[in-house]
């Protein structure tokens, strides 16, 4: 709102983030008036403020309290905990940056500091010892509001999940691949031994898809989005959870009430054949359930692509062109202008650019992925600062 998406009926303009405007606006629509609409809010900012306009305007849907919930990461690990007691996951609040070195020394490294309120991964940082958390104190705010938390090692899954009147089923997950130092995946060729930096942001260089797990491990799965959605009382709409499959079996990271990035859900669609969006609306709308369509391939992938501080998209159009001409290439995406120089390296979820490709074999995907991010990262000279 206003909406440029295909199949939308009207147009209303109004502030999402003026709580009165939107309501006052979206509640002179019939449809709302006869309760035949829903809110919907599918971004970090946007499902705060739908679930609040469901709630005045009497429609609908899960409550502001669970996305709160969802979205306070101290409480929400206090929860998901009470689902694992005999081996929860070590955390600890902290509220003065000076804290820093002390919270982490007691929970042990490598540990992860956080934001208790934040998305998109900003803010994240994961410190291997002392120094690393000297380091990090000047990061953060003197006062602030933190989390500290053991680091969880082993292979990690972006589950996408929708909630219908209390009872969540899991649409697919893909496998999150996180920087080289740190992929856990035993078939992967270790090379080089790699440095840790004793503080970094943790970013991910892309997801594949599909996952196979053991039956066990898959319900353990299952059973922990559910229970952690149960325990924040998220009922209905899409929601997206990081898991990590460690020694001990799955641990949360977080919970978000709105669906994973746009390039995500076009994975799972990819590679699934499921539409996260798609059955998001239908299941809030009351419509009936689509019909599942088979996956068109049998691998599919997700690379992020990254310039360094100083550079930009190389050779833009050309660049592009060859990229998107490559065997099983569906969308090559620049989030900045193709003649933009980078100030600074992105972190957490934010990224420079993506590729989505699908391929016969997992090998001839790779191939593929890997040489679409080496042309977009030939040098070509960046002119606009952004």
């Amino acid at each position: 709102m206003p909406s440029d998406r295909e199949g939308a009926e009207r147009r209303v303009r109004t502030d999402w983030r003026d709580h009165p405007r939107l309501v006052g606006a979206v509640a002179r629509l019939a449809e709302v008036r006869h309760g035949r609409a829903r809110v919907f809010g599918f971004g970090p900012a946007t499902a705060l403020a739908a679930a609040r306009a469901n709630e005045a305007l009497g429609l609908p849907g899960t409550p502001p309290s669970a996305v709160t919930a969802l979205m306070d990461k101290a409480a929400l690990r206090a929860r998901a905990n009470t689902l694992h007691p005999a081996r929860p996951v070590s955390f600890a609040r902290c509220g003065r940056a000076a804290l820093i070195p002390f919270l982490t020394t007691l929970i042990g490294y490598p540990c992860v500091i956080k934001p208790r309120a934040g998305s998109h991964g900003e803010g994240v940082l994961v410190v291997h010892d002392e120094a690393g958390a000297r380091a990090a104190a000047p990061h953060y705010p003197e006062v602030t509001d933190l989390l500290v938390e053991e680091f969880l090692e082993g292979p990690e899954l972006a589950v996408q999940t929708l909630s219908r009147q209390g009872r969540h089923r899991v649409l697919g997950w893909t496998r999150t691949l996180p920087a080289p130092d740190r992929d856990p995946s035993p078939d992967r060729d270790p090379g080089p031994p790699v440095h840790a930096p004793t503080a970094h942001a943790p970013t991910a260089r892309g997801h594949d898809a599909p996952v196979a797990l053991d039956p066990a491990t898959a319900e353990a799965v299952r059973a922990l989005v559910r229970g952690v959605l149960d325990l924040a009382g998220h009922r209905d709409g899409p929601s997206h959870t990081e898991v990590v499959l460690t020694a001990r079996g799955p641990r949360l990271i977080e919970t978000h009430p709105h669906p994973g990035a746009e390039e995500v859900t076009q994975l799972l669609r990819l590679a699934h054949g499921t539409d996260v969006l798609a059955h998001a609306l239908i299941a809030g709308l009351g419509l009936p359930a689509p019909v599942r369509k088979p996956p068109a391939t049998a691998h599919a992938g997700l690379r992020y692509v990254d310039f360094p501080p100083g550079g930009g998209p190389a050779g833009a159009a050309d660049a592009l062109a060859a990229a998107r001409a490559l065997p099983g290439v569906v969308r090559v995406q620049l989030q900045v202008p193709p003649d933009a120089t980078v100030r600074r390296a992105p972190t957490g979820a934010l990224h420079h650019a993506y590729v989505l490709a699908t391929g016969p074999t997992r090998p001839a995907l790779t191939r593929s992925l890997d040489r679409a991010a080496t042309l977009l990262h030939a040098p070509a000279p960046a002119r606009r600062s952004r």
